[in-house]
């Protein structure tokens, strides 16, 4: 099964409860609840303000990966996402 990820940071959609909304309430399967809710956006930001937001969330999923690791592998990642791709 292909794993679905946050179109705006990244994050896996695993759980129903962390997908995005949509204006009229219903679920938005490109984002996650934490960058996306009634339609709009949560964070006015660049992608680059996102890849440091994102670093301690990936730090502390991932014990063993370093700041400097979690980084450079938002940094490849986040420019293939759909919010970010047109930049």
């Amino acid at each position: 099964m292909e794993r679905i990820y946050c179109q705006s940071c990244g994050m896996p959609l695993i759980d129903q409860k962390e997908i995005g909304t949509n204006e009229d309430g219903s679920k938005n399967t490109e984002y996650c609840i934490y960058c996306f809710e009634n339609g709009t956006f949560k964070g006015d930001m660049t992608m680059e303000q996102m890849i440091e937001f994102c670093v301690p969330h990936m730090v502390n999923a991932n014990p063993h990966m370093s700041e400097q690791e979690a980084r450079s592998n938002l940094q490849r990642f986040l420019p293939t996402l759909k919010r970010w791709k047109n930049r």
